[in-house]
């Protein structure tokens, strides 16, 4: 089959807190919560109509190269100082010795677990395959409760203290962010309705894949929750999102109730957050949480190649729906391993959130 044809970088700005929590926690009585949550939701909605208008002047890398391929990551660490100019004051570069920054440490050793993933188990140098250098911003903003990807580098808050923490204490959140970066330099998936959710599902399945990887944890070990440690100690959850368990990461009187859907029959549709991409990638994510444990063993080596080499394929559409993406990892699976356990596993993985996969 001949590979889709890629149109162009599609223009996203991609956070880890989707604007519906945002939005409920802005509507707080609570001035010290509302207050926050509105600056985050002006700061982000600024920063995407950045993305939008870099995106418009962006070019594809010219094709071929006889450089070598780097075998170590290129990571270089800024200060933002409760600014929003990016990346800010380089603080970390590669190789320097840690700072007495724990935010600015914390976010190196997130980039280089996930520099170590893509390379050592799928052969990748960096997200775009060729070394890409790995840029992230700590303390942007006042309290500013989010962290985002915007084509170009990651960029951590610290949190308002009272719902959410540091966004660099869970290792998934920074893995979370630089595989949009993946997704972008790959798939590249447009941000919107079914192939937006896919790609937010697509960067929760590496962000739980590094946080095993590298803790050493198998599928049957692993939570499977999304920014666990990111929620402050008075918010009734543990975590922004499950992936065993769809709709179950929180249940609070100020955030509300995890609104995820574990399978099409309850497939939300919205107009917000981009037809619901960040709540209805609760279906895939499932189906890769029953397929990993299904397997057992490490999740990365062989749920994770099948959901990379979809991915990388070149087949996968950029408008690509649930039934696309879900025939396609059918088909990697037996083309991997063959007609066994795996092709077998990846087809009932589908068929308990849904999704149709002939």
């Amino acid at each position: 089959m001949q590979p889709r044809p890629n149109h162009g970088l599609q223009p996203v700005f991609c956070t880890i807190v989707p604007p519906h929590v945002l939005d409920k926690l802005s509507q707080a009585d609570d001035p010290a919560l509302a207050d926050p949550a509105r600056r985050t939701l002006e700061a982000d909605g600024a920063r995407r109509h950045h993305r939008r208008v870099t995106a418009l002047a962006w070019t594809p890398q010219a094709a071929g190269t006889s450089a070598p391929v780097p075998s170590k990551p290129h990571r270089t660490l800024y200060d933002c100082r409760h600014g929003t100019d990016l990346p800010g004051v380089k603080v970390r570069d590669e190789g320097d010795e840690a700072t007495q920054d724990a935010s600015v440490n914390r976010a190196y050793a997130g980039l280089g677990a996930t520099f170590d993933l893509l390379l050592t188990e799928y052969g990748r140098s960096s997200i775009d395959g060729k070394g890409l250098p790995l840029i992230g911003s700590v303390h942007y903003d006042e309290k500013y409760n989010n962290a985002f990807f915007d084509g170009e580098q990651m960029v951590f808050g610290d949190g308002d203290g009272e719902i959410f923490l540091d966004f660099t204490v869970a290792i998934d959140v920074i893995a979370h962010e630089l595989a949009h970066g993946l997704t972008q330099y790959t798939a590249n998936l447009a941000y919107e309705g079914q192939s937006g959710a896919l790609n937010e599902s697509v960067s929760d399945v590496f962000g739980s894949l590094v946080k095993q990887y590298s803790l050493g944890q198998s599928a049957d070990q692993g939570d499977w929750l999304i920014g666990a440690g990111l929620l402050a100690p008075r918010v009734s959850g543990v975590a922004l999102r499950s992936m065993k368990a769809p709709g179950t990461a929180y249940d609070d009187d100020v955030l509300g109730k995890d609104p995820q859907p574990a399978s099409m029959d309850d497939y939300v549709e919205t107009e917000e957050d981009n037809g619901g991409v960040h709540i209805n990638s609760g279906i895939p994510n499932r189906a890769f949480y029953l397929l990993a444990t299904a397997l057992g063993g490490n999740a990365w080596e062989r749920a994770g190649r099948i959901w990379f080499d979809v991915l990388t394929g070149g087949e996968l559409a950029q408008d690509a729906s649930f039934t696309d993406f879900a025939r396609l990892t059918v088909a990697a699976a037996q083309h991997r391993f063959g007609e066994g356990d795996e092709a077998e596993a990846v087809l009932k993985a589908w068929s308990e959130v849904g999704v149709p996969t002939r």
